[in-house]
């Protein structure tokens, strides 16, 4: 089965740590890794990892944090498979160069790679409905080389495994749980902040 029909399981956890990063720095960019494997035609998204909300595109500490990352998360069997993506502002729904770039980087080591966008308006309006799917758009790349908004005529190709997500994060959003979050910024200012986050869904 080709990219292009690949469909992306996201755990909860992995979801919400990304989404309560965006809510943290609300009126920043920010950015984050997705850590999982691929079986067959799934690429499964067991966690995420919060990055930047300042300098996103500065190679020397994306460098290191993908490094650091990756000899983490490979101990148990897990790689990075996708970048995740928050634009500053909430009407801005592009997916700019910065994003392209560092998915690039990703691609060459997993094919199978995505580009995941929030859509802010649509995290906005999650309090108002009951919308089970995730505040997220999955971009692929195609067979030019370009990312493209996945589109499919069997449904959503981004799942989340826990159908009750958006219910838990609301929780959490309601709790200001995002206070607690901690990325690789916070970590390379304080080496004593953990950009694992074992206590957030404590």
């Amino acid at each position: 089965m080709g990219v292009g029909e690949l469909k992306y399981d996201m755990s909860q956890n992995g979801y919400i740590k990304l989404v309560l990063h965006a809510l943290k720095h609300n009126s920043a960019a920010v950015n984050g890794v997705l850590l999982g494997r691929s079986t067959d035609d799934v690429v499964e998204i067991t966690d995420s990892v919060p990055l930047f909300h300042n300098h996103l595109g500065i190679l020397p500490p994306l460098e290191i944090s993908l490094i650091m990352i990756g000899d983490y998360y490979s101990a148990q069997g897990l790689g990075i498979v996708g970048y995740f993506h928050a634009n500053e502002r909430s009407d801005d729904a592009e997916l700019g160069n910065v994003a392209k770039n560092i998915g690039d980087h990703i691609y060459r080591y997993f094919p199978q790679s995505a580009i995941l966008l929030l859509d802010k308006k649509k995290l906005e309006a999650l309090p108002k409905g009951k919308d089970r799917s995730p505040v997220m758009r999955l971009y692929t790349r195609d067979a030019t080389k370009n990312w493209k908004l996945a589109r499919s005529d069997r449904g959503n190709r981004l799942i989340l495994k826990e159908p009750a997500a958006n219910i838990v994060l609301l929780d959490f959003v309601s709790s200001e749980k995002w206070q607690h979050l901690v990325d690789f910024d916070d970590h390379l200012d304080d080496i004593s902040k953990d950009w694992l986050n074992p206590d957030l869904f404590k």
